[in-house]
């Protein structure tokens, strides 16, 4: 991606956006694990029944809960827990009250985003409106780019009205607390109207939409059995489900649970699991229909005590890999200590069409590898961009290039980041974030040139995943000059003049300092310490001058 269309915090200075501290990402605070019901008919038929009854509990609670907006408080809460249990259970009613209040809170936080969204959308037409047609923009007096075309501004001129509306709507519902949410998902609802271009068929929505809208999801409990009461799985993977008190005629096993023909065996952080039910510590339950495929799954998941977060120094004192992420590929290379390249530029490739979890399967299999390059190379820190690109897909910003604004609308920055800080923490690998301003640009610039070889081509990316590790190891991206050769004066002393940007191949002499010179060189020789014609084999003034070489000796 290029560095310097990323957006991000800071403010400008001298032209430039004030870099952001680099820190060391904390791990984790919670662990999902799923796995396949192989069901019976017998099955599916009683956790339907039940996940459709729940689901309308669920669907009548968040009704209430919107319809008390902000005045909501816990009297409030008890009172709705209360009418939930006499048409279920106590816990079955605790779990819905949970679930409802955090669908509740997020959609408060999306609508807060929201606003923040028209707010920065208003403000950036407003801004442009106020310029000249055809004005450039001008980032040190910070003043944006006018509409290139009489007819652009006018369009603009009326969005911006109809996005002035919008704020005043969205503003009064956050004031009395109302908030939109769709049980079953918006864009399936949406669906219902437009079948045929979503190739569905009405019994095929149907069957989406109450799979949806189901409910099956129980909360742990540490010190019961098992870790759950609700929806109990065994040490041996059997699995029960506590019934409502209205479908209690479904129960097959005593105090009205029943249980499923399909047992459990997770593989994956299975032992972690079995050792937390052995020891009763709570577990939480999801149970959901794929209609697609036309199974069922049950998802454990439960929290962990939070780790430590490693020293940023400490996590890099192995050095690190910087990784540069793209649509479709990760370029990762190799710093050490230093900041010096060590080995040759790796790139895992992935494709983001298709469905979400052909796209997720992709993401996962690059991050592995790039886990296992992590491993191999010794290196205990992987560094990468803290991408947020929700003010770069605007098309205030990138208006007229509509292929860029659809390539950073599908990166999968929020998921590539929690999936690589979910399996760095089991390998015990830290994740270092840093700015990601002008690392495209400046890693093309200053190194892309350089590390090119005729058998080995640098591009912009791995350029740029240079100039990540070397952000995060808090070395400056432009590269320092090399050390004088072992012939010259001071031996191969350490350099500290950085390289100039136009530099590629050839560095520049060395700067003269004053004083005494050591080793052959007289006091008040350095004047000729800059000139390194003789490199130059055309042209050098001592090639114009006439001598001779002296006889040779005789030997003896």
């Amino acid at each position: 991606m290029t560095g310097d269309v990323r957006p991000g915090g800071g403010e400008l200075v001298g032209g430039l956006r004030k870099l952001a501290t680099s820190f060391v990402v904390p791990g984790p605070a919670g662990v999902a694990i799923r796995d396949r019901l192989r069901v019976s008919a017998a099955d599916t038929v009683a956790l339907a029944e039940v996940g459709v009854y729940l689901g309308s509990l669920a669907a009548g609670d968040l009704a209430e809960r919107s319809r008390q907006g902000l005045a909501h408080d816990a009297a409030g809460w008890a009172m709705r827990k209360r009418a939930l249990t006499g048409r279920s259970s106590a816990r079955w009613a605790g779990s819905i009250t949970k679930a409802t209040h955090d669908q509740w809170a997020l959609a408060r936080r999306g609508q807060a985003a929201h606003l923040a969204w028209l707010r920065g959308q208003i403000a950036s037409i407003e801004a442009r409106l106020t310029r000249p047609l055809g004005a450039k923009a001008d980032k040190r007096a910070g003043l944006a780019r006018g509409y290139a075309t009489r007819g652009e501004w006018h369009a603009k001129s009326r969005r911006l009205q109809t996005l002035k509306d919008r704020l005043m709507v969205v503003e009064a519902e956050r004031a009395a607390g109302r908030v939109h949410v769709v049980r079953g998902g918006k864009r399936l609802a949406n669906a219902r109207h437009h079948l045929e271009a979503a190739g569905l068929s009405e019994q095929a929505w149907r069957e989406r939409w109450e799979a949806g809208r189901m409910f099956l999801t129980a909360d742990g409990e540490s010190g019961k059995r098992f870790g759950n009461e609700t929806i109990r799985v065994t040490d041996t993977g059997q699995v029960s489900v506590k019934l409502p008190a209205p479908l209690a005629h479904l129960a097959n096993a005593p105090h009205g649970r029943y249980v499923l023909d399909a047992t459990v065996a997770f593989k994956h952080r299975g032992a972690e699991w079995l050792d937390r039910i052995t020891a009763n510590r709570a577990v939480a339950y999801r149970i959901h229909h794929d209609t697609v495929r036309g199974r069922w799954y049950v998802t454990a998941s439960w929290q962990r005590a939070a780790a430590p977060v490693l020293p940023l120094q400490t996590a890099l004192a192995r050095g690190v890999v910087g990784v540069d992420m793209n649509d479709d590929h990760l370029a990762a290379w190799q710093l050490d200590v230093h900041g010096n390249p060590v080995g040759e530029p790796q790139r895992y490739f992935y494709d983001l069409t298709g469905t979400a979890e052909h796209r997720d399967a992709q993401l996962r299999h690059a991050l592995t590898w790039l886990l296992h390059h992590t491993r191999w190379c010794g290196a205990a820190a992987i560094a990468i961009e803290d991408l947020d690109f929700t003010d770069g897909t605007s098309r205030e910003k990138h208006g007229r290039n509509k292929r860029f604004r659809r390539l950073i609308s599908r990166f999968p920055t929020a998921k590539l980041k929690a999936r690589l800080v979910s399996m760095a923490a089991e390998q015990g690998v830290a994740i270092v974030a840093v700015d990601p301003a002008y690392t495209s640009r400046w890693g093309a610039q200053h190194w892309q040139k350089p590390m090119t070889t005729p058998r080995r081509k640098i591009s912009r990316h791995d350029a740029a995943s240079i100039a990540v590790g070397r952000r995060a190891l808090g070395h400056p991206i432009r590269r320092r000059t090399a050390p004088p050769h072992p012939d010259q004066s001071d031996r191969g002393g350490h350099r500290t003049v950085q390289a100039r940007p136009e530099i590629r191949r050839r560095e520049e002499p060395r700067r003269h300092l004053p004083g005494p010179r050591t080793r052959c060189a007289p006091p008040g020789g350095g004047s000729k310490a800059g000139d390194q014609g003789a490199q130059h084999r055309s042209g050098h003034p001592a090639e114009q001058e006439c001598w001779q070489q002296d006889s040779l000796p005789l030997s003896l």
